[in-house]
């Protein structure tokens, strides 16, 4: 069969193309960064340059393709990050009408059921709602808290000696290894066997931030790593000091309100995956302490 992707050579699109290819399946990879070229075509798939806010270029390069895996990637610059967003969902929704292509596997995230209020969570919903309008058999993949998320956290560690979020230390949240995406993508493009609309839930592991900061404090050899909530002008103001595009943080940190109010995850607890992957905390903590140590 054949395949495209999106998503380049990122945590989830770089591995779930080496199992399609592994499994003897004609990969084609769409990036923007042409320097990638070589590094796509070593892999044995076909290099796709060109942009995702090219809509005649992905109409192209779905032409042909008996399942295409959607990922909205990340700009951390845009006036309007949800517009952005948006108008690369309509992008994908001009470019699978004009192909035909008619199995689509979707990265979208936990929260997107809400519609609204989870910050860049609020794009992904638009394109789930988008691709359900339309006559193809789709699988939405929502992943929660992306572990590697957490490097984040290193230089608060390494400044102030904390860590900490516009969520309470007991508030229990859900992990996912972007490898563990990879694999559930992979699984529903091999098999090809999704019909209609459905939603699958990706966790690796279950934790409150409390768990979270000792297994990380234990992993660099800290006995403990106080936990901090800050509250949500709080985690604003820090993300703009920072340096961040002031929409994104903004979006961050509604995100964290979502979570904070149970809302976000509402939906993965009312359709709890019925089995979670093997990549736990502890696992996680052994690629925290490499990162946490290499700066």
């Amino acid at each position: 069969m054949k395949y495209v992707l999106t998503g380049s050579l990122g945590h989830i699109s770089k591995p779930l193309a080496a199992k399609l290819i592994s499994e003897g399946h004609q990969v084609s990879i769409i990036s923007s960064n042409a320097s990638n070229k070589e590094a796509i075509t070593g892999m044995g798939a076909e290099a796709l340059i060109g942009s995702v806010e090219d809509v005649a270029f992905l109409s192209s390069a779905f032409t042909g393709a008996d399942a295409v895996y959607l990922m909205i990637p990340p700009k951390w610059d845009p006036a309007d990050w949800l517009g952005h967003m948006k108008k690369i969902a309509d992008n994908y929704v001009a470019a699978i009408k004009t192909s035909g292509v008619k199995n689509i596997v979707v990265l979208s995230s936990v929260g997107a059921h809400m519609g609204t209020g989870a910050g860049p969570v609020d794009g992904l919903a638009y394109l789930e709602s988008k691709i359900n309008e339309l006559d193809v058999n789709a699988v939405h993949l929502r992943p929660s808290y992306f572990y590697y998320n957490l490097f984040a956290m290193i230089p608060l560690i390494k400044n102030a000696g904390i860590m900490g979020t516009n969520q309470p230390a007991d508030h229990k949240l859900v992990l996912t290894h972007t490898s563990e995406i990879a694999n559930v993508a992979a699984e529903q493009l091999l098999k090809l066997g999704f019909t209609g609309k459905q939603v699958v839930y990706i966790g690796n592991d279950e934790r409150t931030w409390t768990d979270i900061t000792n297994v990380l404090a234990k992993s660099i050899g800290k006995e403990i790593i106080p936990w901090v909530e800050f509250t949500d002008e709080q985690s604003l103001n820090g993300m703009l000091q920072a340096g961040l595009n002031p929409e994104i943080a903004k979006g961050y940190t509604n995100m964290g309100a979502a979570l904070r109010s149970g809302e976000m995850e509402a939906d993965y607890w009312k359709n709890h995956p019925k089995q979670l992957g093997n990549i736990k905390l502890e696992d996680f903590a052994k690629e925290f302490a490499a990162a946490f140590n290499s700066n």
